[in-house]
């Protein structure tokens, strides 16, 4: 932490001239209505909201990424070789790896540009470095158009002021309620409440976390219940002596006493009348929905066949397929297209691109062998040596005599 707000204040110490000091014109800001933080604290503290953005954020960046170049360029081998040098010097397969989870959890990521006038570098800001986001307006309406600056909160202000310019910054975020604003993620819906004229609903995640605090309670309640003793005639000392065995009860349950005419022992129960299951089902489903991944289910609750698993993972690839779009959109031009002119070279006729997965390999099969060593395009011991590789077992030439005259084999060619 103490070497990401020394990159910050580095940066704000530059003169306003450096591009990275925001004007202090505008007339709009955009705040988030729960903090980030906050956000991100229900990611790291609740096993179900943890998995699914990590399983969400796998199935996005997690396989790696390769990158391609417009070959008509006559110079796209070294624009390509000039982006993929800066991608390992920055690690950008890890970056990409870190955001996705709080882009996806909270709907924002921030990365300072180390820096502006010239890209070298690209750091992950903390999730409650920005506080407010300021906006200019559409001319003579009021409607937020273009990013001005972030301001900062003041742990992380400079000695050059609170506020980073728009080139100095890569904000990621989805879900935005205004044009380049904060964005929202799959974990805000969870933590709002929901008024209803004058009721008011508390969020899902409250529900869930005072039903689990709640059920430790019940269970050593009832595992071990209390036993209520009546028991006749007793005196007023004895009565203070269970009274205070009473009060320093262990959890698992003790046996309590009453003086009572009449004798009787009754174990505390609970009604098998509150069937409270219905209710608890309804609101882990909703707080899963939010979630927006089945996968958990999967792993978690017996009785899905081969069939729903898959149509899942179908759900599932749609949900990510537009937050691979965003990324790759993002990357090409905040990263790609200004290494590339940094090199000096053309990025729109270098095109180069982030493509998720590894590269296709074409697949070789024998009619392409074959039309391969016609066309004269292989010759025969190179035909020979890929044509083992299919299974055909090829023997070397033969001699002259014949193997009877000699009793000598032809070798296998392995």
């Amino acid at each position: 932490m103490s070497k990401v707000i020394k990159k910050i204040k580095e940066v704000l110490s530059y003169a306003p001239a450096s591009g990275v000091a925001a004007p202090n014109g505008r007339v709009f800001f955009d705040t988030f209505s729960i903090p980030l933080a906050d956000v991100m604290k229900l990611y790291d503290r609740d096993p179900t909201c943890k998995s699914s953005v990590d399983l969400l954020a796998a199935s996005t960046v997690g396989m790696g990424f390769y990158t391609t170049a417009d070959e008509k360029y006559e110079k796209a081998t070294e624009a390509k070789a000039a982006v993929d040098k800066f991608c390992e010097d920055i690690n950008l397969d890890g970056l990409l790896n870190e955001m996705a989870k709080p882009l996806i959890g909270c709907g924002n990521d921030f990365w300072l540009k180390l820096t502006p006038e010239r890209l070298a570098d690209a750091l992950r800001m903390p999730i409650d470095a920005v506080q407010r986001i300021g906006l200019s307006t559409v001319p003579d309406l009021k409607i937020p158009y273009k990013v001005t600056g972030y301001q900062l909160s003041g742990t992380y202000s400079g000695n050059a002021g609170n506020e980073l310019k728009p080139e100095a910054v890569i904000h990621w975020h989805l879900n935005s309620d205004v044009p380049s604003g904060f964005g929202v993620g799959l974990l805000q819906v969870l933590l709002h409440t929901l008024t209803v004229d004058t009721d008011k609903r508390p969020s899902y995640a409250w529900m869930k976390a005072k039903i689990e605090k709640i059920l430790p309670n019940i269970f050593v309640k009832y595992a071990g219940p209390d036993v209520v003793v009546q028991l006749e005639g007793q005196k007023e000392d004895t009565i203070k002596k269970y009274e205070s065995a009473i009060k320093n009860r262990p959890e698992e349950g003790q046996w309590l006493f009453s003086g009572a005419k009449s004798v009787g022992v009754f174990p505390v129960t609970i009604d098998p009348r509150a069937r409270f299951e219905y209710y608890i089902d309804h609101m882990v489903n909703q707080f899963y929905l939010g979630c927006e991944t089945p996968l958990p289910r999967l792993f978690s609750t017996p009785g899905f066949t081969e069939a729903s698993a898959r149509a899942a993972l179908d759900l599932q690839d749609m949900l990510i397929k537009p937050v691979q779009r965003y990324i790759k959109r993002q990357v090409e031009k905040e990263i790609f297209a200004v290494t590339v002119a940094q090199a000096g070279f053309d990025p729109v006729k270098a095109k180069v691109r982030l493509n998720f997965g590894s590269p296709e390999t074409p697949e070789l099969n024998p009619a392409d062998l074959i039309k391969a060593a016609e066309l004269g395009l292989v010759r025969a011991e190179e035909f020979r040596k890929n044509a083992v590789k299919f299974g055909w077992e090829l023997w070397d030439a033969q001699p002259e005599s014949t193997p009877e005259q000699t009793g000598v084999q032809g070798k296998e060619v392995k």
